[in-house]
């Protein structure tokens, strides 16, 4: 077991080292932190922009790989050893949700800029802190909400916010509904994993295969399912849209329509959620191929497709990766050919040597996590009504709300280390 002590874990973080300006041909040193598949995907975009100096992932299996995206690069399974490098610039921050505050927080600290996974956050009071490090820190940190880069959605955007659609009427988010099985049975752990610091803040739990790895998305311990999934992009791109991805709704109602098994994956798989702002359209997100199980959801779209339909009074709108249309084709735009994962890095590396705002700052990808924890939230209290305070971020007379903003860190794996 790795244990965190307040002199190891602070000595990454508790200094404000002076930033070192880049020239124009330097190539940044990068830190993978989480070497999975995707952050492995990730990387290989950075390379043509940066050198791999060092990675660490508490998977040794993983290590090795992101390890052999650079011979020679320093690997550690300890995250904080690689913060303590002078050679590292940039840290791509790949690891599950419940452990990408803590190491945002700690790179920016100790100097680092940051890209980082979405969803940025476990919780809404985490994506406050974080915004108020990053803004205190002066560095760069990019959200990896890169449907933000792709040419189909920034038109949707564009059409949405010039009103080329008419007044919006309604807005629905169609997502991909989560795994939904067990009950699972603990079994011993892999020699390659360490376990006790995989789970960090979340709960300490016996090991479960179903608890690693990407199946972790299925785990209320470790995110907050669909909606922060899938969910933090297409909402995202639904916020900016709106102009509100700088606040958020003022109310929230949902559904849940299949159970979660006793002892198996916990989070709500199949859901309808419906939102409200101060002003404008009800937003309704809802999974797709859901089935029904004798309930009833609160809007059922009769032409939904994962993705997001806008629909105004004149027209009707849906984008969703790879597609754009409209009921009216004439407003669409020539749409380019774009890698949007290679320009959303593209743009971060930019905005390392401009010191200019990326195009997913910490507060749009905040707020993006803050709309699904709030959905997450709503389902876990029997999908109630809620009223939320948006500039307060609390919800209105409601003790037992309130509870879920922020969750207990496990320690030693929290906020007093930093």
């Amino acid at each position: 077991m790795t244990v965190l002590t307040r002199r190891t874990f602070a000595a990454a973080a508790v200094a404000l080292p002076a930033r070192k300006t880049l020239a124009a041909n330097d190539r940044p040193g990068i830190a993978l932190i989480g070497c999975g598949g995707r952050g492995l995907r990730v990387t290989k975009y950075c390379l043509a922009l940066g050198n791999l100096v060092a990675c660490s992932d508490v998977d040794s299996t993983h290590l090795a790989a992101g390890a052999a995206l650079a011979p020679g690069a320093f690997a550690h399974k300890d995250f904080r050893r690689v913060l303590e490098r002078k050679d590292v610039d940039i840290v791509i921050n790949a690891t599950p949700d419940h452990w990408h505050t803590l190491i945002n927080i700690a790179a920016l600290k100790a100097g680092k800029d940051v890209y980082s996974e979405k969803p940025l956050t476990l919780t809404i009071e985490e994506g406050r802190r974080l915004v108020n490090t990053a803004r205190t820190t002066g560095r760069i940190l990019q959200t990896g909400s890169q449907q933000r880069s792709d040419p189909r959605f920034r038109a949707a955007v564009e059409l949405v916010r010039g009103g080329r659609i008419g007044q919006l009427n309604s807005v629905v988010v169609g997502l991909p509904k989560a795994s939904w099985g067990g009950p699972f049975q603990a079994q011993p752990v892999p020699s390659e994993l360490d376990w006790d610091f995989y789970q960090g803040q979340a709960p300490k739990r016996d090991y479960l295969p179903e608890r690693t790895h990407f199946r972790y998305r299925h785990w209320y311990d470790y995110c907050s399912g669909p909606l922060t999934d899938w969910g933090c992009h297409h909402n995202d791109i639904m916020l900016w849209a709106l102009g509100m991805d700088h606040s958020g709704p003022v109310s929230v109602q949902g559904v849940s329509h299949l159970d979660p098994v006793p002892g198996g994956y916990d989070v709500h798989s199949q859901f309808t959620v419906q939102y409200r702002f101060a002003s404008g359209p009800p937003v309704t997100c809802v999974t797709m191929y859901t089935e029904q199980f004798g309930k009833t959801p609160l809007v059922v779209p009769s032409d939904m497709i994962c993705g997001i339909k806008f629909a105004g009074t004149q027209a009707t709108l849906r984008v969703d990766r790879g597609m754009i249309e409209c009921s009216r084709p004439e407003l669409l735009p020539e749409i380019p050919q774009v890698n949007s994962e290679r320009a959303h890095i593209e743009n971060f590396f930019e905005c390392v040597r401009s010191r200019k705002e990326p195009l997913c700052p910490p507060e749009v990808g905040h707020r993006a996590a803050s709309f699904g924890h709030l959905g997450s939230i709503c389902l876990r209290l029997g999908g109630r009504p809620l009223r939320w305070d948006p500039d307060k971020e609390r919800f209105i007379g409601d003790a037992e709300a309130n509870r879920y903003v922020a969750r207990e860190q496990r320690k030693p794996y929290s906020y007093e280390k930093l």
